[in-house]
């Protein structure tokens, strides 16, 4: 298992997902007929699971992911539970197009899973050689990160460093991948951002806030997110609950502005005050925990 920093906005799904009771709890899954839970974002099935574990037995959850490793990882977790889990390759941005039933509980795990970290071989961590592609879903239509890499102008990259990575060297970082333009791969970033800012000091690689925003900038991350929620409170039943967990404060501060609205609009009210935090005993055990937050929301009746 690769020991990437905290704020590399990663954790592992693949034993088990972060803040998983916190968010179970909120959820409140529970007996009684007619349960519905929607996974937004099911990567290998760690939240699913427990929603489906923890329902009645005619529980039934729908889960999405656009990526179909992850989908393929999740059946096979999930196949206990039969016919109670469907699935469907989608991007949650996509939500209100889906024409979903309502639903009782809602979930988003924003972090990317240690699978595609370790083993996707699309050049999401910069801790192997790969080919820069960092693509969700692999076969979509949307320009890949060489593509976005080559073909931008150097403001424009600049400008997605600074809003998608908080990388205060931001423009640094542009000039120097402009100047060894073709990058094909993931070493080679490295290798202009570490020229740029120097070898790594400390705890976080000088590439992480880099890869971060490409990774952003090709699957619209933070659009998504803003359609996804929307999507997502319009499916809740009265009394439904969402509950998002997201590992930076780009994510964060689009969900608490949300939940803001919601409970502006009288569509929703918020039930977290304050984020929750992972307990020091789940950070100590999984470093990629150490920034999550959980806020968690419930439909107006």
């Amino acid at each position: 298992m690769q020991a990437e920093p905290a704020h590399t906005h990663t954790h592992t799904h693949t034993h088990t997902s972060v803040l998983l009771e916190e968010a179970l709890e909120a959820l409140q899954p529970r007996g009684g007929t007619g349960f519905r839970a929607l996974d937004c974002t099911l990567g290998a099935g760690g939240h699913a699971f427990g929603l489906l574990e923890r329902s009645s037995p005619d529980g039934q959850l729908v889960g999405l992911d656009a990526d179909p490793a992850a989908l393929e990882l999740a059946r096979a977790r999930l196949a206990p539970f039969g016919e109670r889990a469907s699935f469907l390759r989608s991007n949650f941005g996509d939500l209100a197009d889906l024409g979903l039933e309502p639903m009782n509980a809602i979930v988003f795990d924003l972090g990317l899973s240690s699978m595609q970290l370790e083993i996707s071989g699309r050049g999401f961590s910069f801790r192997v050689d790969e080919p820069l592609d960092m693509r969700f879903d692999p076969d979509g239509d949307e320009p890949s990160a060489a593509e976005l890499l080559n073909t931008l102008g150097e403001a424009e990259l600049e400008r997605i460093l600074k809003d998608n990575g908080e990388e205060p060297r931001a423009r640094r970082v542009a000039r120097e991948i402009v100047r060894r333009r073709p990058l094909q791969r993931t070493g080679e970033l490295v290798g202009a951002v570490t020229a740029a800012l120097g070898p790594a000091r400390g705890r976080a690689h000088p590439a992480t806030r880099t890869f971060q925003a490409l990774r952003i900038a090709v699957n619209d991350e933070l659009g998504a997110l803003e359609r996804g929620l929307d999507g997502g409170v319009r499916l809740l039943r009265p009394g439904g609950r969402i509950a998002v967990i997201s590992f930076h404060s780009l994510e964060d501060r689009i969900v608490k502005w949300r939940f803001r609205g919601w409970a502006e609009q009288g569509l929703a009210r918020v039930l977290t005050r304050k984020p929750v935090r992972p307990s020091a005993t789940e950070a100590a055990d999984n470093p990629r925990a150490r920034s999550a937050k959980l806020r968690v929301a419930e439909r107006s009746p």
